[in-house]
């Protein structure tokens, strides 16, 4: 009997779904993802963590689940790291600061005043010099997927405004466990004082550190607006996040959920920009409301903290390579001049 030509089209659609199916069931083994993160879960981070974990799990059918865990219940940006390096945990997002210890060319980003926006914030990253960088952690135990945005830095403490260089004198600030800040802060006048950020909280509603720096939505999600009075919009760093995979992890997977993982995380890249830049308009509104005082940097005084770091600058292209600083210089310049 002759088969009609609608049905052999559906049978052949139905045959080739099905091997297609079983290809996809041989690609993608059960795997538990435990994917890290510092900030509270609801966040600008926690909601890119979930967004992430969806796209991966919708990817594979289900089967690799991401576990998405907030609070620094894996520990710090640190000991998350030291943990993908000995393949005890899956995968984190985490500042690219806290990675200088392992690749110094992770310095360059922390470079003061680098950025003027977030457009070049992105050409940068997402392009030839940023991938390069990101390429410096694999040697180290560590894969780099995409960076993420934690925002442009702004000064938060308990003893006055920050209206001028003078301001920060004798002010205790907490900084991140990284020789650029430390440097950069020391030389601004400030006390600069490393700590893990899974421990500033307490620090700050202790008199511990009379501030910090870090973006709005960070200063909004933590409640630092509960512990600190003071609030300067300085901008001082565009400060990215990276999502990290271990290594030893990664070299077990098959190409295919390798490229699930790469793929979900440039659409949780997109999101989580989009989330951040749109909370981050908000933030600081809200931010307001909660009692804290505002004011901004004045640009003539940004621009005698520039002066101030000159030598800081010099020890972070000595850090990171002539090669390296002069490429991003030349890529921020770059993206500076396109319209």
């Amino acid at each position: 009997m002759r088969i009609p030509f609608a049905l052999a089209s559906l049978m052949a659609a139905v045959t080739t779904l099905a091997a297609t199916g079983q290809a996809l069931a041989q690609d993608f083994k059960p795997r538990i993802v435990r994917f890290g993160y510092g900030l509270v879960d609801d966040s600008n981070q926690g909601r890119a963590a979930r967004f992430f974990a969806k796209e991966v799990e919708k990817a594979t059918g289900g089967k690799m689940k991401v576990r998405a865990i907030g609070n620094a219940a894996l520990g710090s940006d640190t000991q998350m790291q030291q943990a993908l390096i000995g393949g005890a945990q899956e995968m984190m997002v985490g500042s690219t600061a806290t990675l200088v210890g392992l690749s110094p060319e992770m310095a360059v980003w922390d470079t003061p005043f680098l950025f003027s926006n977030t457009k070049e914030a992105d050409a940068v990253l997402d392009g030839p010099v940023g991938e390069k960088v990101k390429a410096t952690l694999e040697p180290k135990g560590m894969v780099g997927l995409v960076y993420w945005e934690n925002g442009f830095r702004n000064l938060t403490n308990n003893k006055r405004p920050i209206a001028r260089l003078e301001d920060l004198a004798d002010v205790k600030l907490r900084v991140m466990q990284n020789n650029v800040f430390l440097d950069s802060f020391k030389a601004l006048g400030a006390n600069a004082v490393p700590l893990p950020f899974s421990e500033l909280f307490t620090a700050l509603e202790t008199r511990a550190v009379d501030g910090q720096e870090n973006p709005f939505n960070t200063v909004l999600s933590s409640k630092f607006y509960e512990v600190q009075k003071y609030l300067t919009v300085s901008n001082h760093v565009y400060s990215p996040w990276i999502v990290t995979v271990s290594k030893k992890w990664w070299d077990t997977l098959s190409p295919a959920e390798k490229k699930v993982l790469q793929d979900a995380a440039i659409k949780s890249r997109e999101f989580e920009r989009k989330d951040t830049r749109e909370e981050a308009a908000k933030a600081l509104a809200d931010i307001k409301t909660k009692g804290m005082q505002v004011n901004e940097l004045p640009a003539a005084e940004a621009s005698r903290m520039r002066d101030k770091l000159t030598a800081v600058n010099a020890g972070i292209a000595k850090t990171v390579g002539q090669g390296i600083w002069d490429e991003v210089q030349a890529a921020v310049k770059q993206a500076r001049a396109a319209k």
